[in-house]
């Protein structure tokens, strides 16, 4: 992407998806700056990828503002979770068994 000379404002680019040097890089090609307020070693970071940017993607903003990516969720913000079921659930449809009275637990066997 080429800045044009004159433009006092630019649109933000989306970064959410992109690894560091990508971000930095659109961001660059856009005018503006990048921090990452998650990590200090931002400049050295490469393949980590962006979760969350703020001004938001097209949000117009002065040429050479800054524009804060992170690289993890925060606490309570969301991340991988666990992703297979908890409880066994019973295949859908079908005839369910139908249980006997609560009662003896031994009551067959001791016929």
């Amino acid at each position: 992407m080429r800045i044009t000379p004159k433009t006092p404002e630019v649109r933000v680019p989306r970064l959410v998806g992109l690894m560091a040097v990508d971000a930095r890089e659109t961001a660059r090609a856009q005018g503006l700056f990048l921090n990452a307020p998650d990590r200090p070693d931002f400049h050295l970071t490469v393949v980590d990828y962006v979760v969350r940017q703020y001004p938001q993607p097209g949000a117009e903003v002065p040429r050479e503002s800054m524009v804060y990516v992170w690289f993890d969720f925060g606490d309570g913000e969301g991340g991988g979770g666990v992703r297979e079921p908890r409880i066994p659930r019973p295949p859908a449809g079908g005839m369910q068994r139908e249980l006997g009275e609560p009662g003896d637990a031994f009551e067959m066997i001791n016929r």
